[in-house]
């Protein structure tokens, strides 16, 4: 969604896609091997950090990426899709907020973190810089909604007809911080 958003912006604001793994190259779920445009050692000070689901039990027990995201605790806009709202509970970002995961995992993520304030039901949910989104489905309308609040609600519904996506847009909040996303 962000690099459709960027390539049809029509302002001067610019959606710059960054991957940021681990290691290079990293091996996604199913076999995948993607390369990342960073690692967490050369990575760039980001406006928008966005932490992928999936299986994350790796993840959530790796301290070199929960003392990375807790380092980038003050970026402006902070999302997890699906399950990593684990990962982002783990590093300290979410501690008694408002959340939501998958349905799947909602019970778990309520039994792991119970200071969370863990809600089914919603697509994504938004507590202050820092936004959860159920499944990956609703990851991309929460995509879409954060296309809208930092490059505006026209941008995001052209981004969706791009897409070919059925979105139904929520309305932007005013944006809180720089007015790009990467």
């Amino acid at each position: 969604m962000f690099g459709v958003a960027g390539r049809i912006s029509p302002g001067p604001i610019g959606f710059d896609v960054t991957m940021i793994a681990v290691d290079q190259p990293t091996v996604a779920r199913h076999g995948l091997t993607i390369v990342a445009d960073h690692t967490l050692g050369d990575a760039p000070d980001l406006d928008l950090v966005i932490v992928p689901g999936g299986i994350t039990d790796a993840v959530e027990r790796d301290d070199r990426v929960l003392a990375w995201l807790r380092d980038r605790a003050r970026t402006p806009t902070i999302a997890s899709v699906c399950t990593g709202a684990f990962v982002l509970a783990e590093a300290g970002l979410l501690t008694d907020q408002r959340v939501t995961t998958h349905w799947d995992d909602v019970d778990a993520l309520r039994e792991r973190f119970p200071a969370l304030d863990v809600v089914d039901g919603p697509r994504w949910v938004r507590s202050g810089h820092v936004f959860t989104s159920a499944g990956i489905s609703a990851g991309i309308d929460l995509a879409l909604h954060l296309v809208g609040v930092l490059g505006g609600p026209d941008l995001a519904v052209e981004t969706a007809h791009r897409m070919d996506y059925a979105w139904t847009p929520t309305i932007p909040e005013a944006p809180e911080g720089p007015q790009r996303g990467t």
